[in-house]
């Protein structure tokens, strides 16, 4: 069918006015975390105890996306901007239902007033935990769909690309790239035809920030990549999701049939002659596939290689044609920038990081989950004060930002903001925002081998400096971390660490080296009490008993 905006803003007051009629809203956290949790069974007592009680009429209980908190699941949240259930069990439904026209469940509740909801900006997950993912009509009443039908019915396409330039926009997949600068090369180009691809293949470990947007609005990443393409020329999309995240893969199959059927997707989208259809690819689970190049051969049924670069994908891309690749975060962005304007974006963050950026805070402190928070803010306030600081009256010892491609920053630098530059500064990245914070109980040798053992495993043997060069690190890691290293080996690691840094093809050779020179800079006592002691501080390795060198 063809949507025009008349249509659109029906749609969203039919919603609107449903959910009105109700006197509460019940919503249960339906993301992965929670669900592992006994999400499901939880939704289902709620469900039957408003029947039992005959409250169908006043009681609305809807599953939403990922409320933050994932840690504390399952989380249960009473009216908007109402009270937050944590560690809900089927058990505690009698309570929460006999709490709609009293006082709240004080032994669940968490405080409203904590600065892990209190210091968040939300723009990405402005509709997470406060929609249902599974319908198309709770996200048109949240506003979707009328930045595209913006741009479609009032904008060119170069008026979309200089909004998105004004922004100040820089893409959240790692490198941090401009992405009107993107668009715009990509616009520029010349090819038969043009793709967008969205990158969902997110592999660092103790990352879930993707996954969880796509699990909690997979609307929102489709009108981005919708504005995208009317952005450029492209007139077909591909989502490249990893295959170990079913159910956000399920969510976003459900919203592309949901969009097309009302006209969002297809043809002659807004009865225009834009048309741009989207369509799902399943990743193995390389990790190297995150890189373009990569990630554009396993579309195209190939093996996932980088291969080098120039041309870039911007100019030869998906199947020889012109191709604009942004990561889910960065799509997310897209449509509250279309709606409220490019100033309005760079007003938040800082000078050269504009917005805010998700992070999946993970490790050894107090608030693990998704959080969003504005470019700028320090490590301390996260850690500390969202995050609620280190558990067990631990000390805290150092946060790796970026992944196996990031770096681990020491206490020292808690209050240096967090943006590309300063990060990059300290030795580490943005990456796609996963953080995983370390007490004193973490070895940072150990740290170091943990990651290049998954830049080893994961790296796809095309070139030689990465697929040796990681291994040769790994084995030199695991000799001290046994206690059989030499002083000498250390200098061998530096020497490997810069040629493997400089020499491999793609990205994730070129930075697999980050945690280990990141670690030298900042704890290097540690590698040398390792070979010269033969001691782990941290009591993490265990130390060979026979002092020999194999």
């Amino acid at each position: 069918m063809t949507m025009h905006p008349e249509d659109l803003d029906q749609l969203a007051q039919a919603r609107r006015e449903e959910e009105a009629q109700y006197r509460h809203r019940i919503c249960v956290c339906m993301a992965a975390g929670c669900l592992s949790s006994g999400a499901d069974k939880v939704k289902a007592a709620l469900e039957a105890g408003v029947k039992e009680r005959s409250l169908e009429k006043d009681v609305l209980v809807k599953g939403v996306g990922c409320m933050g908190p994932c840690a504390a699941g399952p989380l249960v949240a009473v009216d908007i901007d109402g009270v937050i259930y944590h560690d809900v069990t089927p058990d505690d439904v009698p309570a929460i239902l006999d709490s709609l026209e009293g006082k709240p469940v004080k032994r669940l509740e968490m405080p409203k007033d904590s600065p892990l909801f209190q210091r968040q900006v939300r723009i990405v997950l402005e509709n997470s935990g406060k929609i249902d993912p599974e319908s198309l009509e709770d996200y048109v009443a949240a506003n979707g769909y009328a930045a595209l039908f913006k741009v479609v019915t009032e904008m060119s396409p170069g008026e979309v690309i200089e909004e998105v330039t004004k922004s100040g926009l820089r893409g959240r997949g790692g490198a941090g790239y401009p992405t009107g600068l993107k668009w715009s090369t990509v616009a520029k180009a010349r090819g038969p035809r043009k793709f967008v691809i969205c990158n969902a293949d997110e592999g660092d470990p103790g990352a879930f920030m993707d996954r969880s947007v796509l699990e909690s609005d997979p609307h929102r990443v489709l009108e981005g990549m919708a504005i995208a393409a009317y952005a450029v020329g492209a007139d077909m999309g591909y989502l490249y999701v990893r295959a170990e995240y079913p159910l956000a893969v399920k969510r976003l199959k459900q919203a592309i049939k949901q969009a097309e059927r009302q006209g969002f997707l297809g043809n002659n989208i807004c009865g225009s002659t834009f048309s741009f259809h989207v369509d799902i690819r399943l990743g193995a689970g390389a990790f190297v596939c995150g890189e373009e190049t990569a990630l554009i051969a396993s579309i195209e049924g190939n093996r996932g290689q980088p291969r080098p670069r120039p041309p870039y994908p911007a100019e030869v891309g998906l199947w020889g044609c012109p191709t604009l690749i942004n990561n889910v975060e960065t799509f997310a962005n897209i449509a509250p920038i279309i709606r409220n304007g490019g100033e309005w974006f760079a007003s938040i963050g800082t000078e050269k990081s504009k917005g805010t950026k998700v992070f999946a805070l993970a490790g050894r402190v107090v608030n693990t989950g998704l959080i969003e928070v504005p470019m700028g803010i320090t490590l301390r306030e996260i850690i500390f004060g969202i995050g609620g600081g280190i558990p067990d009256g631990k000390r805290f010892k150092a946060v790796q930002t970026g992944g196996p491609s990031g770096g681990c920053i020491p206490e020292q630098f808690l209050d240096m903001p967090v943006d590309y530059e300063s990060l990059a500064s300290v030795g580490s990245i943005m990456g796609s925002g996963g953080m995983i914070v370390m007490d004193e109980t973490s070895c940072m040798v150990d740290v170091a081998k943990f990651f290049m053992e998954f830049c080893m495993t994961e790296s796809c043997g095309k070139c030689v400096p990465c697929r040796v060069g990681t291994v040769h690190m790994y084995n030199l890691l695991d000799r001290m971390t046994k206690g059989l290293a030499r002083m000498e080996d250390l200098d061998l690691l530096e020497e490997l660490c810069d040629m493997v840094r400089h020499t491999s093809l793609c990205g994730l050779g070129q930075t697999a080296p980050n945690p280990v020179i990141s670690t030298l800079r900042y704890f290097r006592d540690e590698y040398e009490a390792h070979i010269k002691d033969k001691i782990c501080p941290a009591g993490v390795c265990q130390m060979a008993t026979a002092e020999v060198y194999a």
